[in-house]
């Protein structure tokens, strides 16, 4: 094999296993390279490569015979450009400990099950993985001027902002590829970036819808099954090979490439212990302690068969949201930074690092939105009165393929607005439908098939 050949087989390894939270077999790698370039490749040039790439250390295989499975041996994605690096983060002693014991070589790593002690010993209001002065501190930060307004008010007012920015970097800490600038183009424009997989564009999408329920019904949702099965299902929509297990709860073992951590496998007790887990957030008398024992707890758990750090990151920002906080973005945090904390948690049930990760990316993302805010224009009163009328209007004329006419708007809300107000809602009605774009349709619940049906018939956007 010549060394062109053999580098571009090994870049398509690391690549799909990187996209993957699960240990892969041989056949699907297989599959994942060739859709993803274009190109077949030998089953047993594949399998000689891989068998290469485990004794170079970058490849890590679980079980043996035709049950052998790959992983990438570095925790997981494939590490992104950091803007930051890792030593911007100040750590403390036992923050350096963690990330000591936890860098070694894998072999060097104790195989470690799932202690449900991690949870079990958590005390609402009793524990505290951040302290006084460290909450005293991040509340500062985050204090907003909307005061005891509707919870999810201030993250409405810089929504636009806040899309772009948690979809891009909760994306990238994944190993996507999108820059800032192709996620504000397919969030504001519905234009995918040229020559990026689709797979990137759904998961920034994905993202998109997610953040739009967290702010959306912040005043409704809570810690609960029904906000997280929901939160998982916007979040995996369209990414997992099963699309019944989108928003279902794990009913078989899972495996983290990189960790000699193994999560819980029982069905039975994977979703007892989730119950417990939100009981106890929604217990925390602290929304930023509720928000690091969120981000910890879920990913160590694994509820969900994948996608399950997303959910967490998601998850994580629900009680600053509620709380009207500046919210988590986790942009600029270096990837092995974080890798390396979840690892900690994982292996050790530590959260020294993952904190000292925590509050140096909060202390980030309130700076920068204090500043965004700034520039930020009044919502206009009469869209934000009719914002629920607009949602259900928009969306019952696509879904039920009706034409983008504005008699039909109109007779569509004679029930729902005023005869005084009409005639303005059916101007601002007609102009949001006819700016329909797949960036924008989870505004008004629709399913990406739903508007593709409708715009095929209307060719609006």
């Amino acid at each position: 094999m010549s060394r062109t050949i053999d580098k571009r087989v090994r870049d398509a390894v690391l690549d799909v296993l990187g996209e993957s939270d699960d240990d892969l077999a041989t056949p699907q790698i297989q599959s994942r390279i060739e859709e993803r370039t274009g190109r077949s490749i030998a089953r047993r040039t594949l399998q000689r490569r891989l068998t290469e790439m485990v004794d170079e250390g970058l490849v890590q295989a679980r079980g043996g015979g035709r049950g052998v499975r790959y992983g990438r041996a570095d925790g997981g994605s494939q590490p992104p450009v950091d803007t930051a690096t890792e030593e911007a983060i100040p750590l403390s002693t036992a923050a350096e400990e963690v990330r000591t014991l936890v860098r070694r070589p894998i072999t060097q790593r104790q195989p470690v099950g799932h202690h449900p002690e991690f949870l079990e010993d958590y005390v609402p209001g009793t524990t505290w993985y951040l302290t006084v002065a460290e909450r005293a501190g991040l509340h500062e930060l985050g204090r907003t001027p909307v005061g005891e307004r509707p919870a999810g008010t201030y993250a409405r007012e810089i929504l636009d902002r806040l899309l772009i920015d948690l979809s891009w970097a909760s994306s990238r800490l994944e190993g996507n590829t999108y820059s800032r600038l192709d996620t504000r183009n397919l969030i504001e424009f519905g234009q995918r970036a040229e020559g990026k997989d689709a797979f990137e564009a759904q998961m920034i999408l994905n993202h998109k819808a997610a953040i739009e329920m967290l702010v959306d019904q912040a005043d409704g949702i809570g810690f609960n099954l029904l906000t997280f099965r929901n939160l998982h299902a916007l979040l995996a929509e369209n990414l997992l090979a099963d699309a019944g297990n989108e928003g279902r709860m794990r009913r078989r073992g899972v495996q983290i490439s990189g960790s000699v951590f193994t999560p819980l496998a029982i069905p039975q007790r994977i979703e007892e212990s989730f119950s417990s887990l939100l009981v106890k957030a929604e217990a925390i008398p602290d929304p930023f302690e509720q928000s690091l024992f969120l981000l910890a707890q879920i990913a160590y758990l694994q509820p969900f068969v994948d996608v399950n750090k997303r959910v967490s990151r998601l998850g994580a920002n629900l009680p600053l949201i509620k709380a009207n906080l500046c919210p988590l973005s986790f942009v600029d945090v270096p990837f092995q930074a974080y890798v390396d904390g979840l690892l900690g948690v994982y292996e050790l049930n530590r959260v020294d690092l993952l904190k000292s990760v925590f509050l140096w990316a909060y202390e980030r993302s309130s700076r920068h939105y204090g500043a965004v805010r700034q520039s930020i224009v009044e919502p206009d009163p009469f869209r934000l009165r009719y914002k629920t009328v607009l949602s259900e209007v928009l969306g019952s004329i696509v879904r039920d393929g009706a034409a983008p006419m504005e008699s039909t708007i109109r007779d569509a809300s004679r029930a729902h607005v005023p005869p005084a107000d009409l005639e303005r809602f059916v101007e601002l009605a007609l102009g949001e439908l006819l700016n329909l774009h797949d960036g924008n349709i989870a505004r008004y619940r629709l399913r990406p098939g739903e508007f593709r049906a409708w715009n095929d018939r209307w060719r609006v956007s």
